[in-house]
C-alpha cells in the first residue's frame, strides 16, 4: 500500500533552519525535525512523501545560503561493500559536496555506509536505539571533528536489514519469513514511506542524536559566548544497552 503524500510540517519560530541535501524521503530530515531545526530538502527526483518544505533541485548547485546547518547524504551505491559491486557513477559527489559545504561556513554533516571515503565521527545502528530489530551501520563526518565511542554491535535479537526494492533472499531464510511493510517501518523507525523509499532512508532516530550536537554548533557559531540556547525540546532516544 502506498502512502498518500505527506503534508509538509509547518516551520516553528526561533528554530534555526536545517538544509537536508539528498533528502530522499526524509529519515534524515525528521531527526534534525526532532532534535529541533527547521527543515528545508532537496533532492534531484521528486519525493513526495518528504515531511517538510521541499524543493526539488540538483543537490551539487542549490544554494546553500540563508542556512544556519547543513546536512548532505550522497548517494552511497559505489561506496558499499558487496561482493559483486555496481558502479553508480556517482562516488564522487561525496569528496566534490564536502568541497561545497567547508566553503559554506556553517555546521555541517555528512552521512553514507561504512567504507566511503570519509572520516567516521559517528558510526551508529539501530542496535544503540530503540530499533532493536534494526541492522544499518551509518557513517557521520562533521564539521567539528565531533567523536563518540559506544559498545560493540548488540543484535540480540533477530536483526532486520532493510536493503534493495524487496526482500533479498539471505534475509527471509535468515529470518525465517519475508517481513512486511509494517514490520520494515518499525525496524527503521518511520511510518510514512513505501518499500522503495526505506530502503534509501536514514533512521530518524540517528540524525535526531546526531542533530543535538549539531544543534550546539550553531549555538557556539552563533554566539561562542553562550551554550545552546536553541535546545527547548526534550531529549530522548539516547543510544542505549541492555544491561548483561
Amino acid at each position: 500500500m502506498t502512502p498518500p503524500p505527506m503534508t509538509p510540517v509547518r516551520p516553528r519560530m526561533n528554530r534555526p533552519r536545517l538544509l537536508d541535501l539528498f533528502c530522499g524521503a526524509g529519515g534524515a530530515g525528521m531527526g534534525y525535525h526532532r532534535a529541533g531545526f527547521d527543515v528545508v530538502g532537496v533532492d534531484i527526483a521528486p519525493q513526495r512523501h518528504y515531511p517538510f518544505e521541499f524543493v526539488q533541485a540538483d543537490a551539487m548547485t542549490y544554494t546553500l545560503d540563508g542556512f544556519d546547518a547543513i546536512h548532505a547524504s550522497p548517494p552511497c551505491q559505489d561506496h558499499m561493500r558487496t561482493p559483486h559491486p555496481n558502479r553508480h557513477g556517482t562516488g564522487w559527489m561525496l569528496t566534490a559536496i564536502r568541497r561545497r559545504l567547508k566553503a559554506a561556513g556553517v555546521p555541517w554533516v555528512i552521512e553514507n555506509v561504512p567504507g566511503a571515503p570519509m572520516r567516521a565521527d559517528y558510526e551508529l545502528c539501530g542496535c544503540m536505539f530503540s530499533l532493536r530489530n534494526l541492522r544499518r551501520s551509518r557513517w557521520f563526518e562533521t564539521s567539528w571533528d565531533g567523536f563518540e565511542m559506544h559498545l560493540c554491535h548488540d543484535h540480540t535479537e533477530p536483526a532486520i536489514s532493510v536493503v534493495g526494492h524487496g526482500t533479498p533472499t539471505w534475509v527471509r531464510q535468515k529470518l525465517g519469513y519475508n517481513p512486511t511493510i509494517a514490520q520494515y517501518r518499525a525496524a527503521m523507525g518511520i511510518t510514512w514511506m513505501n518499500r522503495n523509499e526505506l530502503s534509501q532512508a536514514i533512521p530518524p532516530a540517528y540524525t535526531e542524536h546526531i542533530g543535538r550536537a549539531l544543534l550546539d554548533q550553531v549555538t557556539a557559531t552563533a554566539n561562542p559566548s553562550t551554550t545552546s540556547s536553541y535546545r527547548q525540546e526534550p531529549q530522548r532516544d539516547e543510544p542505549t544497552r541492555r544491561p548483561r
